[in-house]
């Protein structure tokens, strides 16, 4: 129990004693135009129709492995 009290307590000054981090100020206010949003846009249409394809082809190597793995299991046990 000594050990307890002895470890919150030193957790709770090496908390208190630390200081809060100050970040950058964020006050201004968005000034950016409709282009910039609408280009934003785009790219990140460009990024989705990347990953479709990318998963589709992920999918199929998945089930292809273990299909292929299936497969090995079959014929192993068919030597015996």
């Amino acid at each position: 129990m000594e050990k307890a009290r002895i470890i919150l307590s030193t957790l709770a000054l090496s908390l208190a004693a630390v200081t809060p981090a100050f970040a950058a100020s964020s006050t201004r206010v968005y000034s950016s135009g409709a282009l910039v949003l609408v280009f934003l846009g785009f790219c990140a249409l460009v990024v989705v129709a990347q990953l479709i394809p990318a998963i589709m082809t992920l999918v199929g190597m998945i089930k292809g492995t273990v299909e292929n793995r299936k497969s090995e299991t079959v014929t192993a046990k068919s030597h015996n």
